[in-house]
């Protein structure tokens, strides 16, 4: 425990160090943001999907619940950034709450199948609001918050950061509480948890809560971070599946697995969408540049890093189903 406990403060210490060793290089820090909100979103992910055993296909509409809410209050009631996060987790948990009452009737596939409904209707009802930008989405052209300049990346890394921290704690807090416990035992055997007198859908309505929660602070930050959302940027289904395969990839139902899938996938999708793999196979002689192989590796590849992350995650089904960190305390 002491081990796990000076290893974790080593990584936070090093995290809030880094921006300063890399200096002002905007596309770097970009890429290290997008790699602490995908290993902050799997982790939330996490409660639900690993411990409780639920597989969420919907998280996306917690995620674009706080990327709204903050918008909005910031673009039509002109409010501080901390009430339009505040705003978001209120109607990421209202979601939460609706869709667990709905969707935790049901068992395996039928779950997964009710979760990305849900995401699509909530999808489907930002889009033809008015006050939601509709379609064309929501621009906010500038935004101050306790004198920070935020036209540099670096507050919202450290808010990223700040939000796996807080995320990671959380997680590994549950996971020796009685709420943790009760939680495995509905993921490895629902009816025998029934049978020892657990509230299965008090247990299940909790741990999605919480995971709605941390999932919509993260889409507030990202809203922030971008400043201009649409329905395509934060609702939409790919984002709820590129969250479970972090989380599935890095090792699901673990404390650290989603940061390792996060660690492995996004910069790999950096890399392909720069070409930067397609290019090194022409270049070393793998493939032809004239060959149909070659020209898919040359240009079609930038394209194809979802088709990659479910080549990878089909490979971690069926040779590592406990991730890439089953794989590392396998080799111990």
């Amino acid at each position: 425990m002491m081990k796990q406990a000076i290893a974790s403060a080593f990584l936070v210490v090093a995290a809030i160090a880094l921006p300063l060793l890399i200096g002002d290089n905007p596309y770097v820090t970009g890429i290290l943001i997008t790699l602490l909100m995908m290993a902050t979103l799997a982790s939330a992910w996490n409660i639900v999907g690993g411990y409780a055993g639920q597989f969420s296909f919907g998280h996306a509409a917690y995620f674009g619940a706080g990327a709204y809410s903050t918008m909005i209050m910031l673009s039509v009631f002109n409010t501080n950034p901390l009430v339009g996060m505040a705003t978001g987790i209120v109607v990421s948990s209202l979601i939460a709450l609706v869709t667990g009452s709905i969707v935790f009737r049901l068992k395996g596939h039928y779950f997964a199948l009710a979760s990305i409904a849900v995401a699509e209707i909530v999808r489907l009802t930002v889009l033809n609001l008015d006050f939601t930008g509709g379609a064309q989405g929501i621009l906010l052209s500038d935004v101050a918050f306790l004198g920070l300049d935020l036209n540099s990346k670096n507050p919202f890394y450290y808010g990223m950061l700040s939000c796996l921290v807080v995320t990671l704690g959380i997680t590994a807090y549950l996971r020796r509480t009685r709420t943790g416990y009760y939680l495995q035992a509905i993921r490895e055997d629902q009816d025998a948890a029934a049978s020892l007198a657990i509230n299965i859908a008090y247990y299940k309505n909790k741990a999605l809560l919480i995971s709605a929660a941390l999932t919509s602070v993260v889409g507030s930050i990202y809203a922030l971070y971008i400043r201009f959302i649409d329905t395509t940027a934060v609702l939409d289904l790919r984002l709820s599946i590129e969250i479970l395969l972090t989380a599935i990839i890095g090792g699901v139902g673990t404390l650290w697995g989603p940061l390792l899938g996060a660690a492995l996938l996004v910069p790999l999708a950096e890399m392909l969408r720069s070409n930067v793999l397609g290019d090194a196979m022409v270049r070393i002689g793998i493939v032809s540049e004239t060959s149909p192989i070659g020209m898919f590796f040359k240009d079609g590849l930038a394209h194809a890093h979802v088709l990659v992350y479910g080549i990878i995650t089909v490979l971690c089904i069926l040779y590592l189903p406990k991730g890439i960190l089953g794989l590392l305390r396998r080799g111990k």
